[in-house]
């Protein structure tokens, strides 16, 4: 019984369910999308990496993982004599020697332009080898043959329009430029991660990779009489200390985590933001419940009147959630395989090659789906479920309508009180913490705390701010104005939680644009106040070769070209015994001409003395002060006793949690060998000489090396901004979403009052409210609605990008940026929403016969 009146229910009224519907089927597709691409692509790297694995693989000893991402020039490599060790082990079939890169560059002479991935992926080049797993194969000409000769991956080359016979180049940093001829275009037999691969016969590939007759590894296929573990154990035996031994199924590990990072990143970024647009639809699915339950008002009543009880009615609105939540997942879980494969065809597109005619839908998929849809809608309906179980048998005497809320809000307005209290001063806390760590958790919880004290006190505000922002409406729009304004003023909790729906999406675009804002604005500042610099000269690879250096230095017009060296992080002990890893960059004598140091005690000057130049809180967490020793450890025996010079205050991007040492005194401790490559060049112009004619000189200098790129500081603002645009457009668009369910909140809303209030607007139009004055009430009333979700957004949103400033002020982020460009655009922005979606409702309320509408019950 009860499950056959929820039936009919539902499809008596499926039309007003639909928004309600599109809202659960979006949110849920963005959810299962995720999964499956993730899934899918997941899938693809593990065939890709156990088809191609060796049993075995020995590399050089690991380095310490402090100094792991230290940019380095030279490769670790293993002797040649590494092969026939391993080789004669027991159970090996065959051992081959391997060359393999990332640091070289591939460029076309003809037009002087990179070829292959400049970010991202990465550009591998090494030695053509047969083994029985090779991930490539040669589909056009032939394996590379001689020291002239090169092969490329099939992707690199038709992205590059390189056939048989073009030129290509390799650059390395260590070991030169060198030209070759394509000779052969190899094809991935499973799928491309997005590398580009570059092939060379063994010996060149040592030559002119590695400068010596030595591999990056020694890959071990066995004859099956022997585990991979047995392998390995025998390999560990015989070549002894200083090497990395793994199996296969490590192998498989460790590439898996390398990939692996990306499609989490992008996973749960875009999990969190489907996690915004359910919270989002569940308002909306509450205004459509609560607005259904109002509606049904005398059938509940006759319900109740005829022996159902408050339970079963409970029970019935439940299961219409219920109804709406599977078939929304249902649909939604449709969509979302759409969705993975457009995601599919993005990655393709940017490099990463994966088959979207091979969609991974595992069991987390479905349940994933379908717990989120009907979780969230079945949650969403238990509040107008509970208030339709208090009907009392008596209602089924009065009219259809609304009933009035005689509840006291006390209760209300005791709690948002409460909660937008305790969110607002944690954000104060957060503001006036010392550690932007502490500051950080007080701003989290601030920001959940005060957006939930919006939510509940909304139908309380809607009275006041909906009076003041419709306050010309009447005298603007006449009678249209004036109902509009008393429309969007009868139910507060229903106006209230409309608006809540886009003030969350416009509180987050607002934040994010106040953080982005003042972080770009504070780089600007720092860029103007700390750099004197007049050019900055960087590599794709970060790393820059001698040759390259040399080439910067003799650009015409130059006062001098400052260096800096990456050391990684190194362990200072400082006097009291304690120790301390952090990151160390060596330079020369002239980087306090081209930066202007934040000096808080001792001198600039220092640096290029001998001293050490250290952070504000490394001095204070470790009592150091002008003129204390410390020690640095560069690593393999390499130890330097060195006074702190000076001091540098915290607050500035560009210097904090720095730690500067002179090339020259580094010089003294570590020998030329053994000292990295620059990571970055600073380069100042001469009295007299013009800045803008420098610049293109030295651009011209560097020609011949198309990974570096050369900017002044117009140019390195300009950088940072894009940078961060790019940041704030990803989630711009990832909150596109959550504003679409908004939306439909919106239409939903205004769709389902023009239903309720039926009789009503036949009675307007009988006494001679014209056809174009009923949709211009509706459009008022949507407009104003849209609007007090955008003050509301634009305040929250405010005071959380304020407070993250706040928080950040000490790392760089100095300058508070409000956006009032931003703001306008999105106040403008939101009378456009609230005019869109009045679209279809006003149309339909105009189409309303007016006798049909007086007599509707």
């Amino acid at each position: 019984m009860l499950l056959k009146t929820s039936l009919r229910s539902f499809f008596a009224h499926k039309g007003r369910m639909a928004l309600s519907l599109i809202a659960v089927v979006l949110s849920v597709a963005f959810v299962s999308g995720t999964l499956v691409f993730s899934n899918t692509a997941t899938s693809t790297f593990d065939r890709l990496f156990a088809s191609t694995a060796s049993d075995i693989a020995v590399r050089p000893a690991k380095p310490d993982p402090d100094e792991e991402d230290r940019p380095r020039a030279q490769v670790a490599t293993v002797p040649a004599a590494t092969i026939a060790k391993v080789a004669s082990g027991a159970g090996v079939k065959q051992a081959l020697g391997q060359v393999f890169v990332e640091n070289a560059v591939l460029v076309d002479p003809t037009t002087n332009k990179q070829i292959g991935p400049t970010g991202g992926a990465p550009t591998l080049a090494g030695n053509w080898t047969e083994t029985p797993r090779n991930s490539v194969e040669i589909t056009s000409g032939h394996v590379p043959q001689g020291a002239d000769q090169i092969v490329l991956d099939a992707d690199t080359a038709k992205k590059a329009k390189l056939g048989l016979g073009s030129k290509v180049r390799i650059i390395t940093v260590a070991n030169g430029t060198h030209d070759f001829t394509l000779a052969g275009i190899a094809t991935f037999k499973t799928t491309n991660p997005g590398a580009a691969l570059a092939f060379l016969d063994t010996a060149t590939a040592q030559q002119d990779l590695l400068g010596k007759a030595e591999y990056t590894s020694v890959e071990v296929f066995g004859d099956g009489s022997r585990s991979n573990e047995q392998l390995k154990a025998d390999a560990l035996g015989s070549l002894g200390a200083g090497y990395d031994v793994k199996t296969a199924a490590e192998q498989k590990e460790e590439n898996n985590k390398s990939v692996g990072s990306f499609l989490d990143f992008m996973k749960y970024a875009m999990l969190g933001f489907a996690g915004i647009s359910l919270l989002v639809g569940g308002f909306l699915i509450i205004n459509t419940f609560s607005m259904l339950v109002a509606q049904r008002t005398r059938e509940i009543g006759l319900l109740r009147a005829i022996g159902g009880s408050r339970k079963q009615v409970n029970r019935s609105v439940l299961v219409e959630a219920l109804i709406l939540g599977v078939l929304g997942s249902t649909l939604g879980l449709g969509a979302g395989l759409g969705l993975a494969a457009g995601l599919i065809q993005l990655m393709n597109a940017v490099g990463m090659h994966l088959d979207a005619a091979d969609l991974q839908i595992g069991l987390n998929v479905p349940v994933a789906a379908y717990t989120v849809g009907i979780v969230i809608t079945v949650l969403a309906a238990w509040i107008p479920a509970r208030r339709a179980s208090r009907i009392a048998p008596m209602a089924a005497l009065r009219d259809h309508g609304t009933p009035a809320e005689a509840r006291s809000n006390t209760v209300r307005t005791v709690v948002g009180l409460v909660l937008t209290a305790g969110g607002g001063g944690l954000l104060v806390l957060a503001a006036g913490a010392d550690k932007a760590a502490t500051g950080g958790q007080f701003l989290g919880l601030g920001v959940l705390l005060s957006l939930i004290g919006f939510v509940v006190l909304g139908p309380l505000l809607a009275t006041t701010v909906v009076r003041v922002l419709g306050a010309g409406l009447p005298s603007l729009f006449g009678p249209s104005g004036r109902l509009a304004q008393r429309n969007a003023m009868r139910n507060p909790r229903r106006t209230g939680a409309t608006a809540a729906a886009l003030m969350i999406g416009l509180a987050l675009v607002i934040g994010a644009t106040v953080f982005t804002s003042s972080a770009v604005e504070s780089t600007n500042q720092q860029v103007d106040k700390s750099v004197g610099a007049d050019y900055v000269i960087a590599s794709s690879q970060g790393v820059l070769g001698p040759e390259m250096v040399e080439a910067a230095r003799r650009t015409p017009g130059l006062k001098h070209v400052t260096e800096q060296k990456d050391l990684g992080r190194l362990k200072i002990a400082v006097p009291d015994g304690r120790t301390v890893r952090t990151r160390v960059a060596a330079v020369s004598a002239t980087f306090t001409d081209d930066f202007q140091l934040p000096v808080k005690s001792g001198t600039a000057d220092a640096l290029a003395k001998g001293s050490l130049a250290i952070g504000e809180d490394m001095a204070r967490d470790f009592g150091l002060k002008v003129g204390d020793s410390v020690t640095l450890d560069y690593g393999q025996g390499r130890s330097q006793s060195l006074p702190v010079g000076v001091v540098m205050a915290k607050g500035d991007s560009l210097f904090n949690g720095a730690t500067f040492v002179g090339i020259d005194t580094l010089a003294k401790a570590v020998p030329a060998g053994e000292i990295p490559a620059d990571g970055q060049l600073y380069a100042k112009a001469a009295a007299g000489a013009d800045v803008s004619r420098t610049l293109g000189l030295l651009e011209a200098s560097l020609k011949d090396y198309p990974q570096i790129t050369v900017q002044d500081k117009a140019g390195y603002k300009d950088l940072v901004q894009q940078q961060i645009n790019t940041l704030l457009y990803m989630i711009y668009g990832l909150l596109g979403l959550a504003i679409v369910v908004a939306v439909l909140g919106v239409i939903n809303t205004l769709a389902l009052s023009v239903v309720e209030r039926t009789r009503e607007i036949g009675l307007l139009r009988a006494i001679g409210l014209s056809r174009r004055q009923l949709r211009r009430m509706i459009r008022l009333e949507s407009v104003v609605i849209a609007l007090f979700g955008a003050i509301l957004g634009t305040g929250l949103g405010l005071a959380w990008g304020i407070t993250g400033q706040q928080v950040l002020k000490d790392q760089g982020l100095a300058t508070l940026a409000v956006p009032t460009g931003t703001i306008v655009v999105t106040l403008v922005a939101s009378v456009v929403i609230g005019l869109v979606a009045a679209l279809v409702p006003a149309f339909r309320a105009g189409r309303m016969n007016v006798l049909a509408a007086i007599a509707t019950d």
